[in-house]
């Protein structure tokens, strides 16, 4: 765990899960291209809040590893370490590709209020239970090639019943690695990111009280 700590007492922790592969039982090591294009993320949101950690999660093996979904459980261990340290505080999920799908995973922990999805790998019949009440972004290049640009509004169409909000950002001319237009996604992150941590609604929502959930649904091509 990498952990940029706040200016002062934490009000809230944003968690960084980077990408991966298929199917690895390596050691995921910081020097993967996986892991150092979620730097740029975690400085930014530094940069941005005010009393909030930014913590960033490697994982103990590079694969999801079909059913065993090895990411999964190094991300609760780490949402348990944040309760640990801070007791129960907002919590906000940051991910890209398989570190999106295993945003989207473990959002129904209770201290969760929002999860970005950066260009998320998300197969066909994903399951979509755990984004219940939370606010969600997913952006996604046009030109990605290694996950698919229609299976993350797939999702995002599915999660609208559930949702307490649901965005869905196409970003125009990019691929996987997020290397062209940075500032955009950057922006977009650091905005959704300190909008979620500041919300009282996603209090309400996380309750999963049907008549407190509101969905907005939001498809932006940019």
């Amino acid at each position: 765990m990498t952990i940029r700590p706040a200016d002062g007492p934490v009000r809230a922790v944003v968690l960084i899960l980077h990408g991966g592969q298929v199917t690895s039982l390596a050691p995921t090591r910081p020097s993967q291209l996986s892991a150092v294009r979620m730097i740029p993320f975690a400085a930014a949101l530094e940069r941005a809040g005010e009393r909030i950690d930014v913590w960033t999660l490697r994982y103990r093996h590079r694969g999801w590893n079909g059913a065993q979904a090895s990411p999964v459980a190094d991300a609760r261990w780490a949402l348990d370490e944040v309760r640990r340290r801070h007791g129960s505080v907002p919590i906000a999920l940051v991910g890209h590709s398989m570190g999106g799908r295993t945003a989207l995973r473990v959002a129904d922990d209770p201290d969760v209020r929002g999860v970005v999805a950066l260009a998320p790998w998300l197969p066909s019949g994903e399951p979509v239970e755990a984004i219940r009440g939370r606010r969600l972004l997913i952006a996604h290049g046009t030109r990605d090639c290694w996950t698919d640009l229609g299976g993350s509004l797939a999702y995002a169409r599915r999660a609208e019943s559930l949702a307490a909000e649901v965005r869905h950002v196409s970003i125009r001319g990019v691929g996987h690695p997020m290397l062209r237009r940075m500032s955009l996604w950057h922006g977009l992150t650091t905005l959704h990111t300190i909008e979620t941590l500041a919300d009282r609604t996603a209090d309400d929502a996380a309750t999963n009280a049907p008549e407190k959930t509101r969905t907005e649904r939001a498809q932006l091509l940019i």
